[in-house]
């Protein structure tokens, strides 16, 4: 089995974190494949970042997709998923996608934790979107950057355990996300100091998108993520353009 991590952040470290704890979490015999963004933000941070992400997401995956069985969406923020979705024959996950779904089977109430104060907003739209609004307890922001993971990972670590220490304390959450493409692989770090599960998107989205593939189900041939009608696009990569002939 191939599996293809995609990043649209332009940062290869992030990159490089994410690879890392795929290859820890997939089975035997995967391969982990991946691919970087070329243009666009080095950490995607706000809307309008992830606005410009979604055009490198659905790029990088058009080019690298063939010969693959399954895609994760090595963004928190799940950049175009949808859109991927929609465009691919092969399953496509998202590793927050994974991290919420996930944490919905080992509790009642999730907490996350996220990088900073602004991205708050922007995780709580995305867990809405998924219909998961009732089974967040509390977000979690800590002062600190996807630079200080590579600088000096026991510092974010303290405030990783610092902030969900609060979340079981004071928000009563039964499971813990830790959100952020730079902080997979976090939750093995920490989960000692925490007194309830503690999960990451890639760790979760690897294992699901193996799961899926070995289904083997066929893309759907109705509804509206069908494959797209054939259509002549103007000056897009031809990787893009390719799949809408098929």
């Amino acid at each position: 089995m191939k599996l293809l991590v995609v990043n649209a952040n332009t940062s290869p470290q992030v990159t490089d974190l994410v690879v890392q704890e795929a290859r820890r979490a997939a089975q035997p015999g995967t391969e982990i494949v991946c691919a970087t963004g070329r243009f666009g933000a080095r950490i995607i941070s706000t809307r309008a970042e992830n606005a410009i992400a979604h055009h490198a997401m659905v790029e990088l995956v058009a080019e690298h997709h063939r010969g693959c069985d399954a895609v994760l969406i090595g963004v928190s923020y799940d950049t175009g998923l949808a859109a991927v979705r929609e465009l691919l024959p092969i399953p496509v996950v998202g590793m927050t996608e994974a991290a919420l779904h996930s944490a919905c089977f080992l509790g009642g109430r999730f907490g996350m934790i996220t990088f900073d104060r602004r991205s708050e907003a922007v995780y709580r739209e995305i867990i809405a979107g998924y219909g998961l609004t009732a089974r967040l307890g509390a977000l979690r922001s800590i002062q600190a950057s996807p630079a200080d993971m590579y600088r000096d990972p026991s510092i974010v670590e303290a405030k990783v355990v610092e902030a969900g220490q609060k979340l079981v304390e004071e928000d009563n959450v039964d499971v813990i996300i830790i959100s952020g493409a730079a902080m997979a692989g976090m939750p093995r770090r920490v989960q000692d100091r925490l007194k309830v599960p503690a999960i990451d998107g890639v760790n979760c989205g690897t294992r699901l998108a193996e799961m899926l593939a070995a289904m083997k189900l066929p893309k759907p041939r109705s509804g509206s993520y069908a494959a797209v009608p054939e259509k002549e696009l103007v000056d897009v990569a031809p990787a893009i353009q390719a799949l809408y002939r098929g």
